[in-house]
């Protein structure tokens, strides 16, 4: 099992939370391959979209609807900050996880996040955990509660 995997189920074990984290037989690096492989809609695959604060030089996690753009001047207001490309290299210095594979949850280290009103709408999502072909369903109160996101307007 990956590091990355390990800090996901870790993450997970130690908040109490209901989820169903599995491996799948295929990518699931896009949204729409992450929907085919778990049978659901796009919009229930939670996207997480990184930028870097221009000021802060630290990441930003919008995590949003799988089918859901992110604003680039909603974000950069929301963040209080203007915001930019994170390199890879950024991501996985803060997040501990690759592209393609960054989950909500088991960063390495805190992360300021916010949450897409749209995952809400729905009794189960589903999101990266940490490689390109293991996700994890939860209920979106219980993804708000573990990434302290709070609900926010930030796609077009």
């Amino acid at each position: 099992m990956s590091k990355s995997l390990k800090r996901v189920k870790a993450a997970l074990e130690a908040a109490g939370v209901e989820h169903d984290l599995r491996e799948m037989e295929v990518s699931t690096r896009t949204a729409q391959e992450a929907a085919d492989a778990a049978g659901c809609e796009i919009d229930q695959i939670v996207k997480s979209i990184i930028f870097r604060g221009e000021t802060s030089g630290h990441v930003k996690l919008f995590l949003t609807a799988g089918g859901n753009r992110v604003s680039d001047a909603k974000a950069s207001a929301l963040a209080g900050e203007p915001l930019g490309k994170a390199d890879a290299d950024l991501i996985r210095a803060e997040t501990g996880f690759a592209i393609g594979g960054v989950s909500p949850v088991g960063h390495l280290t805190p992360v300021t996040a916010f949450l897409d009103p749209r995952i809400m709408t729905f009794d189960i999502v589903w999101a990266a955990a940490g490689t390109p072909r293991h996700i994890f369903s939860i209920r979106p109160d219980a993804l708000q509660a573990l990434t302290g996101a709070p609900v926010a307007d930030f796609t077009i």
